[in-house]
């Protein structure tokens, strides 16, 4: 969760920042070398992170490479950084050259937005032609996260990262093969499908027509799965309400509202009604607290009264709606807690609710 959230705020940054950054060695300090931090390398660090990272080619010597990540005293990582309004191309990338002198299985191609992984599926010691990981930073799935993780230097594993990496590759190509396929099926892709539901000859007329139903019986496919989805996490949530209201219905069965109680939600209604209309303040008093919600709805709660314990307690809410207990002496105490009262409503105000 703190990765999710570390690589949440550089986007954010990125995207306030990129248009004034205009050079190559702005990107690195700005984008790159902070990817670099949230990974766990320390880039003051130089048995970590080795900026300018020399190797010996052949007879051509004193090339860089702009950064190599090392463990113990062994690159695992090799780092090429581009201006962030480059695009990314390895075909004359320095990295093909530097992966076969160097005991990395890994390569990073990115231009601080844009990053691609690289190792040697396909041939050993040399880096292939096509990333098995790649992504924009600015706009991350949960599912390549989980993959950034793998190259945190808590996690890293070599043999976790290339056994994976095969999968990441060809799923990658296979949706890409896919997306093509939906928006512009070829003829293979239709013939397979003519084929099995089609009895007569496939001429050109009727493979024209099949190109048209199979694209569109696809785009009705997802969408009808879409649906199903959406129709399934929609009942989920009205059986969850509809339980909610059930328990809260057995919990005021045979409850008695004190007067007490009744005071002290008049003082609350006094707080909230700077912010919120009186008749959308509403009160539900259970056996366990006396409930004051907005909207008569349980989701929604403001505030919640503990007063017929040995103890007074008024409990407040925060914007993940977690119950915080605040012990009184007295129901006149709750003006104490006036700007808390006010802060929830402006939690539902956040939210689009009020």
């Amino acid at each position: 969760m703190e990765l999710n959230a570390q690589l949440k705020t550089l986007a954010d940054k990125i995207n306030q920042l990129k248009d004034k950054i205009g050079t190559e060695e702005s990107t690195k300090h700005a984008f790159v070398l902070p990817f670099i931090n949230i990974l766990g390398y320390d880039t003051f660090n130089p048995t970590e992170v080795v900026p300018e990272f020399t190797a010996d080619l052949g007879l051509k010597k004193g090339e860089k490479v702009d950064y190599a990540i090392f463990q113990n005293d062994e690159p695992i990582l090799i780092i090429e950084c581009k201006n962030w309004k480059e695009k990314l191309s390895v075909h004359s990338s320095q990295l093909f050259r530097y992966f076969h002198v160097t005991k990395t299985r890994f390569s990073l191609l990115t231009n601080g937005i844009h990053f691609q992984f690289f190792t040697d599926l396909d041939e050993k010691n040399k880096m292939d032609e096509k990333p098995f990981l790649e992504f924009d930073i600015t706009n991350l799935k949960e599912n390549t996260i989980n993959e950034i993780a793998k190259f945190h230097k808590s996690n890293f594993d070599v043999n976790n990262i290339v056994n994976n990496a095969s999968s990441l590759k060809y799923t990658k190509e296979i949706k890409k093969l896919i997306n093509e396929e939906l928006n512009e099926p070829s003829f293979d892709f239709v013939r397979l499908f003519a084929n099995k539901v089609y009895n007569g000859r496939l001429t050109e007329k009727v493979m024209e027509e099949f190109k048209e139903l199979v694209q569109k019986g696809f785009n009705q496919f997802i969408s009808e799965k879409v649906n199903d989805r959406l129709n399934a996490a929609l009942n989920k949530e009205a059986e969850k309400q509809q339980v909610e209201q059930i328990d809260d219905i057995t919990e005021t069965t045979k409850v008695d509202t004190t007067e007490e109680e009744l005071e002290a939600y008049r003082i609350v209604v006094a707080i909230l009604r700077r912010k919120l209309a009186i008749d959308r303040i509403v009160h539900r008093d259970t056996q366990s607290y006396f409930g004051v919600l907005l909207d008569d709805n349980n989701r929604k709660p403001l505030c919640r009264l503990h007063l017929n314990g040995s103890k007074k307690y008024i409990g407040l809410f925060d914007d993940k709606k977690n119950e915080t207990k605040q012990p009184i002496e007295t129901i006149g105490e709750i003006y104490q807690f006036e700007k808390e009262l006010l802060e929830t409503v402006g939690f539902y105000e956040d939210e689009n609710q009020v």
